[in-house]
């Protein structure tokens, strides 16, 4: 059986689509997160997953800091950060940032460091 998740509204693409979905909700194993974000400096602060977290990086650039590591990810790239390892990034424009975050866990579990 085939899982789905349906967006709402009437968009035609995925450039503007900026949501986050549970895996529970429909019943899978792994929860996304769909950002589109045009604010420079904008970005989540630190924290870290029990499970890993994966970033496709569609388009734009964001500078990530994944424990004592920082590094510049741009359109085009895969990161993964392993469980339990500090993370945040904050998007450097002009351009938009966006992105497909693959939460390995059906559900978001988020310990905020700062």
């Amino acid at each position: 059986m085939v899982l789905m998740h349906q967006r709402s509204g009437t968009a035609e693409d995925d450039v503007y689509w900026h949501e986050s979905i549970e895996g529970a909700s429909i019943g899978s194993d792994v929860s996304l997160i769909l950002t589109y974000s045009s604010k420079d400096g904008s970005g989540p602060r630190l924290h870290r997953h029990p499970y890993s977290e994966t970033f496709v990086i569609r388009h734009g650039r964001a500078l990530f800091t994944v424990g004592d590591e920082q590094l510049e990810a741009v359109g085009g790239q895969v990161l993964v950060v392993p469980a339990q390892t500090p993370h945040k990034f904050v998007v450097i424009g002009p351009e938009a940032m966006i992105s497909t975050h693959i939460h390995a866990s059906p559900t978001f579990i988020t310990e905020w460091l700062e």
